[in-house]
């Protein structure tokens, strides 16, 4: 999995409301409206969907202003090439070459702090977007849920990280969820953001696949 995925979903704990670790948005939890503007759960569908693919095109526009891509791309080159080289010497048991590779750690570990800082200065432009955008204006266009999982998808224990609606909260009256399994606002953003931003980062030249 790219970083830049790991850093999405990391973002995307933020922005959960429904009875998770943060709990931003009060009583409700869920970020969506009772009277939204955009009605109608396969038009909600496809244009939180759009949200989602033109955020990602705007991460990519300030991931390409912001870093240098051939710099990053020699960075991850070398530093896969010394976890490789390092892995090879381990397995072998050739002392001398572990030697020769500890003499490098130091270069290689500066190297790996550059990439993260080269990875995590995007994110400092475009959260503040994103929550904005989450809590300014998704909730008055679009309703609490917006689409339905044939499955549930609360693979994480707890409440910490919810996708769907549980039997329990499609029974509570008073609860956001009007149907079991369905999609959180939030959650359709982050799985379609998720879905796309591997083809976005392609097209853009700003994906960090090396294959």
């Amino acid at each position: 999995m790219e970083i830049t995925i790991i850093l999405q979903f990391l973002e995307s704990i933020f922005l959960q409301g429904d009875g998770g670790a943060f709990g931003f948005l009060g009583e409700r939890g869920a970020l969506g409206s009772d009277d939204p503007m955009v009605k109608g759960m396969i038009l909600s569908m496809f244009a939180v969907a759009g949200f989602g693919i033109l955020l990602n095109l705007f991460n990519s526009g300030v991931r390409r202003k912001l870093v240098d891509q051939v710099k990053l791309r020699r960075i991850m080159k070398e530093t896969r090439a010394f976890q490789k080289e390092r892995m090879a010497a381990f397995r072998s048991k050739d002392t001398e070459k572990q030697a020769t590779l500890n003499k490098k750690s130091s270069y290689m570990n500066k190297m790996n702090m550059e990439m993260m800082q080269m990875n995590m200065r995007p994110m400092m432009f475009t959260f503040v977007p994103l929550i904005l955008i989450f809590y300014f204006v998704l909730p008055q266009l679009f309703s609490y849920t917006v689409a339905l999982s044939p499955i549930p998808l609360n693979v994480i224990p707890g409440d910490f990280f919810q996708l769907t609606c549980t039997v329990e909260q499609a029974a509570d009256v008073e609860h956001v969820c009007e149907e079991e399994n369905a999609l959180y606002l939030w959650a359709w953003y982050f799985l379609s953001s998720i879905a796309f931003s591997g083809i976005i980062m392609k097209l853009t030249r700003t994906t960090m696949d090396m294959g």
